[in-house]
């Protein structure tokens, strides 16, 4: 009879629909099924080669039946496919349950849902599989029909289920799309066992392994005696209880396996490396009592000679063996984590000593857990999130074929427990060693999401991390760092691959730990007391923090406003500050932040890491004068210097423009960020109250030496200037040896930056240049100027010109020679000429790396023709001599390259320095055009509010210093330029182009001008608030003879010789007027007032007297009073307003009465032999001056957050004091 038929008659199907869906089950078979059945060997399969078509058809169909969840039909909603079909189309990972209704689908997926929160379910598919289940390589399951195979994992899978054809009720299939893996097909996870398909399958299978009579079994100590004796030809069967699990690895073309046999007081290594039998790695969980038999004693080499129970092709394992009483799972899992405790004991001791230099050595503790894994955190470097808390670490483990996914229930044995091995991860860490073994003991039930492009998914750091064996602790920060790096490097010019490189040599320059020689895989899974890479771990409170620049940026303008109040702006004595005063201390302020963790820093104790490219300023950047560092989040202004190679510890400005477009890590840097407050505060009581504040807003930039960078990537120019220079390319960082695919990689990025930097360029292979030296640069200004291209309009647009000298003649050249050493045909002009280089628009970038005194040569790309770098001269009428230099306009597209070694160069035009004052020179000089340099010791706010142009603060005035103490006050008016960062105390600034000008008074000061230029040479510690060198000491007599301007503020030591005059009075913190009950004043309805105060005396120090001016919180000190008497003097003067003493005047007349208290314990206090002491005073000198003038008070700038100093001399010198020389002695 027809076989088809024959099935038809059996099943009897009741509808059109089952007689289709037996045909195309019959049909299945027939074409997937049979040829494969039948190609297998009798002596594998018994004798189901043998069977029919139909014997397969109908247990096929009877199993189906047997799976149902109803009976009596057909799952004419379900049909079989192949293997091929099944892995070329089904792309979205899947689920299928025969036995499932509706409702238990649905209570399935809430269930799996609710387990791993943020995942969907698997979805449900209608699709049914049958095949035959074959071992494959390295022990490994795969489902087989006549189209293909696909792998298969299983929980617990029988031996006797291995080439027998099965039909699988339930089972997850995970693409390869969908599990991030790089196979080419995906993978099988079977839920259910697998119905066998043979007559008489169940009879097979009825016989357990365990229940098996072996003779000659001994137990693991016997055989301990017996392994130390060899025996040509002996054969052990040993039985014990498994007591580790290593994982399979591949050395030198051989797969091999470990594990332990252990009893009470002994375990026995076996190893496994019989191809056949390397699917006993599914099959031996710790634990579980086995028997093994036919085991040979054999000598593995590479472990000390020892000896060790190999397995042979005899060999036989049988599971559940009931030999000997069994041990319990828990009392095994003590054991394993008894050595470890002695271990941690030890590591205690050791952690005391090393805890001096911030790095302690711990010693981590073996366990076992088991626990659901709830977060991937990045597959290919195998890190993962136990039960939400606990971290997972599996790359000291070879790569498993099935990778971990969330909502898979593993069970881990032999691991090691770190604490706070890296502050990025969970404080609990829990790491797989070559001894460890993971099994899932359950299935995710969740689809899972596509794989993060962050994650490396070809374990380029594991392949690291074999090679050089660091420590965990490192590995760990490597990975956080590669994530954040492959979303804040510039997308496009970096591959996964180039970015875990990367983070490996910044980890290594950072860390200073090499690797710890080569690992020993046979005594890391053999040996007792056990030891491997993880059994100790390093814990370092000095790990960097990374931070994208836009997080950065964010962060510290969000905590702008937030991290301190207003009231912490102003000085001690802010509560007796005018209306005035208070607006204007307010103005501008300034907060800095140091990247290492300070002292009394408690909120960020780690120190900060950045990393991107530095480049010039961009169009919209708001910094026009510096540099800026960019990735892929954004770019953040740097005002950079370096080191000079003149003088050891020395800064100067940034000219090298090899810097441009190299990949740097600063690991040293200083946050700054200026406060710019407009606002109309009445009094020091209304300073909460935002309503009063009528514009705000603040600038964020970065300050640090290029001397604390690291490059990871240098741009060509820079690798040009390292060769030449003698260094390797990259430095310390790049220039650790690499593997071939290292060098691949970095070469393949090096490329394609390279032809980027060619396209920013023009053309390559066609160019001129000529040589410059910069002898002076004017400042960025924004100019009316013409349109420079015809689909530009003219306007306002920055600009800026720097005179020059041309070295030598144009040369032609068939490639971009960027920054190569000077060639003969570039020195061959014999007479230098000047040259005016006009910058504007997007061409005025090239600001902050053009410094006079520099070489540079000038390329301009696209071209050869020489006259494009000939500038234009000035017509004039004939017989008139023009000495205007020639004008050369610079396009768009032309680049600067820094020649740093001009050898070629005759002495004559060789770099001559730039003539550069000091303060105190520039204060005895008679020069109109000033270029000098100093350090920043005050700064404040001048602003305009007249001005129409909307630059509220465009006025500066700045006071320089140079180490002799002298000082000069600097005014600029920065409303026709960019605003220029770095003008704080303690930087050290060169002005260049200042007008140095006198006061009416006869004092020294410079304004700023179109064509003045201000460039930070020198970086201060603006953290640590350090002083300004001390003002010099003056002699009375001597200073007030001086005609010159010498000096404005200096030391003064004396001696009191009366009080003169004292006067404190309420005045109106608005208008200034006394206020008693109110304002004096009929026009100020103002309901505020503050206590002021100014006292005058006379000084001798022997050589000379003054008249000595104090005000503010001086009269008090100077008075001798404490709090309590200082605010009983201000209630006793509320009603009166104001009182006047003069204890030495001569025709002046106190205000008060004769029976008047408060004037006579005055008088008594200041005509007291008390007020007749030395002192020591740091005071301006002041000609021509009135007294009533000098009750305003002038304040210094700190580098602080806000705060106020004035020159730290004495205790006197909390503010300015007026000075008057009265005759020389």
């Amino acid at each position: 009879m027809d076989p088809l038929q024959e099935l038809l008659d059996r099943v009897k199907p009741s509808t059109e629909a089952e007689s289709l869906w037996l045909k195309n089950i019959f049909t299945f078979i027939s074409e997937h099924l049979s040829p494969v059945v039948c190609s297998s060997a009798p002596s594998q399969t018994g004798n189901h080669g043998d069977l029919s078509l139909f014997d397969l058809s109908m247990c096929a169909v009877q199993a189906i039946q047997q799976q149902m969840c109803v009976a009596h039909s057909l799952p004419v909603s379900y049909r079989l496919l192949s293997v091929s079909e099944l892995v070329s189309q089904q792309h979205l990972a899947c689920v299928s349950n025969l036995s499932w209704s509706t409702n238990q689908q649905r209570a399935w997926a809430r269930e799996a849902e609710l387990a791993v929160p943020g995942q969907r379910a698997l979805p449900r598919v209608n699709l049914l599989l049958i095949g035959c289940l074959r071992e494959g390589r390295d022990g490994e399951y795969r489902l087989t029909d006549a189209s293909g195979s696909v792998m298969c994992e299983c929980l617990s899978l029988s031996p006797l289920w291995l080439d027998r054809p099965v039909f699988l009720p339930h089972w997850n299939y995970i693409p390869h799309s969908a599990s991030g893996q790089e196979e080419a097909a995906g993978f099988l996870e079977l839920i259910g066992s697998p119905v066998l398909l043979c007559p008489g399958a169940e009879q097979g299978l009825a016989a357990a392994p365990g229940r098996v009579e072996l003779s000659g079994v001994v137990g693991v100590r016997e055989a301990g005696r017996l392994l130390r004796h060899r025996v040509k030809g002996q054969r052990l069967s040993v039985f014990g209880e498994v007591g580790s699990v290593c994982p399979l690895l591949a050395v030198a073309g051989t797969t091999f396996f470990c594990f332990t046999l252990t009893d009470e007081s002994r375990s026995l290594p076996v190893l496994v490396q019989d191809s056949s039998r390397l699917s006993w790695i599914q099959r031996v969980c710790v634990g579980q009592s086995v028997c093994v038999t036919a085991l040979r004693v054999c000598a593995l080499r590479g472990w000390r000679g020892n000896n060790i129970l190999c397995v042979t092709k005899r060999s036989e394992l049988h599971a559940d063996y009931t030999h000997t009483q069994e041990h319990t799972h828990s009392e095994s899992l003590l054991l394993m984590s008894q050595p470890a405790e002695d271990e941690c004991e030890e590591a205690e001791h050791e952690e005391v000593e090393l805890d001096q230099s911030a790095v302690r050595i711990k010693q981590s503790k073996v366990i076992s857990y088991q626990g659901v894994v709830t977060e991937v955190v990045s597959e290919g470097a195998g890190l993962y999130v136990l039960d939400g808390k606990v971290g997972l670490c599996v790359a000291y483990q070879p790569a498993a074929n099935r990778k971990l996914r969330a909502g898979d229930r593993v069970e881990l044995h032999h691991a090691h427990f770190l604490y706070r091995p890296c502050p990025d991860f969970p404080p609990s860490m829990l790491c797989t060693c070559l001894r460890s073994s993971l099994r899932v003991t359950a299935f995710s039930r969740a689809g899972g999401s596509p794989p993060d492009n962050r994650c490396p998914g070809d374990r380029a750091l594991p392949r690291l991390l074999l090679q050089r064996n660091i420590d965990v602790s490192d590995y760990l920060w490597t990975c956080h760092l590669s994530s954040q790096l492959a979303h804040s490097l510039v997308q496009g010019v970096w591959r996964q691959q180039c970015v875990c490189l990367l983070s490996w040599r910044l980890m290594e320059t950072l860390s200073r730990a090499g690797g710890r020689g080569r690992r020993d895989i046979y005594s890391e899974m053999l040996d007792e007391p056990h030891t491997c890479p993880v059994t100790q771990y390093s814990v370092s409170s000095a790990v960097r923090r990374y931070l994208g620049v836009s997080e950065l940026l964010e962060s510290l303008q969000t905590d702008c406003w937030s991290s301190a109040p207003l009231s912490s702006l102003l000085p001690p004595d802010g509560s007796n500050l005018t209306s005035s005063q208070i607006n204007g201390f307010l103005s501008w302020s300034c907060r800095t932040l140091s990247s290492e963790p300070q002292g009394g820093d408690a909120v960020r104790q780690r120190p900060l890491l950045l990393v991107g490219v530095l480049e010039l300023p961009s169009q919209t950047s708001e910094f026009k004068h510096s540099m800026q560092l960019r990735d892929a989040t954004g770019a953040a202004a740097c005002v950079l210097t370096e080191g000079s190679e003149e003088e050891e510890g020395a800064q100067r400005a940034v000219f090298n423009s090899a810097w441009i477009g190299c990949l740097v890590g600063v690991v040293q840097f200083t946050m700054v960020t200026e406060r710019f407050l407009q606002s109309d505060f009445p009094s020091y009581q209304h300073l909460d109250q935002d309503r009063f504040i009528t514009h705000k807003h603040c600038r964020v930039y970065l300050q640090f030496s290029l001397d604390h960078l690291h490059i990871l990537s240098p741009s060509v120019a820079m690798e040009t200037h390292l060769r030449h220079k003698g260094e390797e390319p990259g430095g310390d960082v790049t220039a650790r040896k690499q593997t071939v695919e290292e060098e691949e990689e970095t070469a393949g990025s090096k490329r394609k930056r390279r032809e980027e930097e060619e396209a920013d360029s023009g053309n390559p292979w066609h160019c001129v240049s000529m040589v410059i030296r910069v002898e002076q640069k004017e400042g960025v200004s924004w100019r009316n100027t013409g349109a420079e291209a015809e689909d530009q309009e003219a306007g306002l647009r920055l600009c800026f010109s720097a005179k020059a000298a041309v070295i030598g003649p144009v040369v032609s050249w068939r490639r971009d020679p960027k920054n190569e050493p000077m060639t003969e045909k570039e020195s061959e002009q014999k007479q230098e000429k000047k040259v005016v280089l006009v910058f504007s628009g997007v061409c005025s970038r090239w600001f902050p790396v053009l410094q006079p005194g520099c070489f540079y040569r000038l390329i301009a790309a696209n071209t050869q023709d020489p006259s494009v770098l000939i500038g234009c001269g000035v017509s004039g009428r004939s017989g008139v001599d023009l000495h205007a230099e020639s004008t050369l306009q610079i396009r768009r597209g032309w680049r600067f390259h820094t020649l740093t070694r001009p050898l070629l160069l005759p002495t004559c035009k060789q770099a001559v320095p730039p003539t550069v004052l000091s303060v105190s020179e520039v204060l005895d000089c008679s020069s109109e055009l000033v270029c000098f340099q100093g350090v920043v010791s005050e700064r404040i706010s001048v602003n305009n509010r007249t001005a129409h142009s909307g630059h509220t603060h465009s006025g500066v005035r700045l006071t320089l210093c140079d180490q002799a103490g002298r000082s000069l006050q600097v005014y600029l008016d920065l409303s026709h330029t960019p605003y220029p960062p770095g003008l704080l105390p303690g930087n050290t600034l060169l002005l260049s182009g200042f007008q140095r000008r006198l006061s009416r008074t006869g004092s020294v000061y410079c304004t700023y001008l179109p064509v003045s230029s201000i460039t930070v040479v020198s970086l201060g510690d603006t953290s640590s608030a350090q002083p300004p060198p001390p003002a010099p000491i003056m002699h009375l007599g001597e200073w007030a003879l001086s005609s010159k301007q010498r000096c404005t503020v200096g030391q003064v030591k004396g001696h009191v010789v009366c009080f003169l005059f004292l006067q404190l009075q309420w005045s109106c913190s608005l208008c200034g007027s006394v206020y008693t009950q109110g304002c004096s004043s009929s026009q100020c309805h103002s309901t505020s007032s503050v206590f002021q105060s100014t006292a005058k005396l006379v000084i001798d120090d022997g050589t000379g007297e003054a008249h000595v001016w104090f005000s503010a919180a001086l009269v008090r000190a100077l008075l001798g009073l404490a709090d309590a008497q200082w605010e009983g003097l201000e209630r006793a003067l509320r009603v009166r307003g104001h009182i006047r003493v003069f204890p030495r005047g001569q025709s002046q007349v106190c205000d008060g009465d004769a029976d008047d208290f408060l004037l006579h314990f005055l008088l008594c206090l200041c005509s007291s032999d008390v007020m007749i002491r030395p002192l020591s005073l740091t005071c301006r000198k002041r000609t021509n001056q009135r007294p009533e003038d000098t009750g305003t008070s002038q304040v210094l700038t700190n580098s602080g957050y806000g705060r106020r100093r004035p020159f730290p001399v004495t205790r006197w010198d909390t503010s300015f004091i007026l000075l008057w020389i009265l005759r020389k002695l």
